[in-house]
């Protein structure tokens, strides 16, 4: 365990689904409410459940869970409640700047229309945010509209994201099953966001592999990649003579490293689906550290906190203890996020004198 308390440090979480943080005990509130069915009956027994399910080593059955969570998800004041709730756990957790992304055209089914539902979520997270102001905390955040991958309407999503990106919509991913689902599929969509100049995110390098990534960067113009752990499988590491370690970057990783593409990582999330089966099945395992200290552009994100039964804080307590990192190193991955919000560069100006005057605190105290 760090000697440092990681949770009352600011930290900046990029890659936290809306639809993967519900809390135990919400989803059986609003599920009670429409008459659905769960795997379970009590908060304790549901949360075991989703992290179990979770827990296959495989991105379609992980995928799976949201099954359950989506249900909840259909009208402004569910909407509206975990939201807020959402904003409330990561400033509870120390987080000063969340980026929630989410799939708006899954949450249809009881006839609202996708503006509505943006501007339910909008609500939630402005309400939440005043919570913790009123409270005298500090938390910001940003919607990521996502477009699902597999479907067809990514050109559609896109408008939307750009139709509301003056009331709290920050940027644009595409999300769901990536192997056999390209970001080239939606070339139209991204050739929009570009014209628009809209930020993007895009998942890639989680349940495929170089190519993936390569793709994201190529028809995506992504200006982080989501997960991008199997960038990795695109550096070579060998050994010779006198134990030296030599390390060659393929096109891809050499493309990332140069232009400093931030890597959205999400270490327990990557064991949970099986990313990265390549290397082990164990944290010590993971490339995290090996693109670390190659100079990569690494940040650290939970994905789901409800399936990975995590926060930001035990991800960076995970890291810390598996890679021996200080609070230095800590710090380093606030400002790598910092800088990659899609935030306009005030703001993240901003962010990072927080982080800074955070973390001296946190130093000045040990």
């Amino acid at each position: 365990m760090a000697n440092f308390k990681i949770r009352t440090l600011p930290k900046i979480s990029l890659h936290d689904h809306l639809d993967g943080g519900l809390r135990p005990q919400t989803i059986i509130d609003l599920a009670a409410e429409i008459g659905y069915e769960l795997p379970a009956d009590n908060a304790k027994e549901l949360g075991e459940w989703f992290h179990a399910a979770a827990s296959s080593g495989s991105l379609p059955q992980y995928l799976e869970c949201f099954d359950h969570t989506i249900a909840v998800m259909q009208t402004p004041e569910a909407l509206h409640r975990i939201a807020k709730e959402y904003v409330l756990d990561l400033a509870n957790d120390g987080v000063i700047y969340g980026e929630v992304r989410w799939a708006p055209e899954q949450h249809l089914r009881n006839g609202l229309t996708l503006d509505e539902v943006v501007d339910a979520v909008q609500d939630g997270l402005e309400e939440g945010a005043r919570i913790v102001d009123e409270q005298g905390g500090y938390i910001r955040t940003g919607q990521i509209i996502t477009a699902m991958r597999h479907a067809d309407r990514a050109l559609e999503i896109a408008e939307l994201a750009v139709r509301h990106r003056a009331d709290g919509v920050v940027g644009f991913d595409i999300a769901g099953a990536e192997n056999g689902f390209p970001a080239s599929n939606h070339k139209a969509a991204f050739d929009y966001l570009a014209s628009e100049l809209m930020p993007v995110t895009v998942h890639a390098g989680e349940a495929d592999g170089v190519e993936s990534v390569k793709d994201a960067l190529i028809s995506g113009r992504a200006l982080r990649i989501g997960h991008g752990v199997r960038l990795s499988e695109d550096i070579i590491l060998s050994r010779e003579e006198g134990d030296t370690d030599y390390v060659s970057l393929g096109p891809v990783a050499r493309w990332v490293f140069d232009r400093q593409i931030p890597l959205e990582l999400c270490p327990s999330s990557n064991l949970q689906t099986g990313a990265i089966e390549a290397w082990g099945e164990e944290l010590e395992d993971h490339p995290f550290d090996l693109l670390y200290e190659l100079g990569f552009k690494v940040t650290v994100s939970v994905d789901n906190r409800l399936l990975g039964r995590t926060t930001l804080t035990r991800e960076l307590e995970n890291l810390a203890d598996t890679f021996g990192y200080g609070i230095g190193d800590i710090e380093q991955f606030q400002m790598n996020a910092a800088a990659a919000t899609f935030q306009d560069f005030e703001a993240r100006e901003e962010l990072m004198e927080m982080i800074a005057e955070g973390f001296a605190r946190a130093g000045n105290r040990r």
